[in-house]
């Protein structure tokens, strides 16, 4: 098993900061909000992008899959009562000439693959696509 640690303190009223390895997160938990830091649910919705990247990043020297470039934009949907995520959708954008089915087959292998995106999507409603950028 693979374990992750992450440490986090309340620099003051307008912010945090996380912590793993050697790399530092300001996290926006002001009440107002930041315009300059992520809020919890940004930082998930981040979760799940940083995950499907690194699926790719893993699964494309195996299939021999060439890319010039991926992008993907997440929107996610909160209720109130109780406070919580109930969505996720996504769209994954891949700039490359490989066929559909073989952007078929990377969507395929990022979705079951991910720790993350696997977590998640036992929580939630996590739904997209991968498609060829225009």
């Amino acid at each position: 098993m693979l374990e992750y640690n992450v440490s986090a303190r309340r620099v003051d009223a307008h912010g945090s900061e996380a912590r793993a390895k050697e790399a530092v997160l300001v996290i926006d938990t002001d009440m107002k909000g930041r315009r300059d830091a992520f809020n919890p649910a940004e930082l998930l919705l981040a979760s799940v992008a940083a995950c499907m990247l690194k699926g790719v990043e893993r699964v494309t020297p195996m299939l021999e899959f060439q890319l010039r470039g991926i992008e993907i934009s997440l929107h996610g949907m909160r209720q109130d009562s109780p406070p919580k995520m109930v969505s996720i959708a996504y769209e994954i954008v891949v700039d490359s000439d490989e066929t559909d089915h073989r952007l078929e087959l990377l969507h395929k292998n990022v979705r079951k693959f991910g720790t993350i995106s696997n977590t998640v999507a036992d929580a939630l409603d996590l739904s997209g696509t991968l498609t060829r950028k225009a």
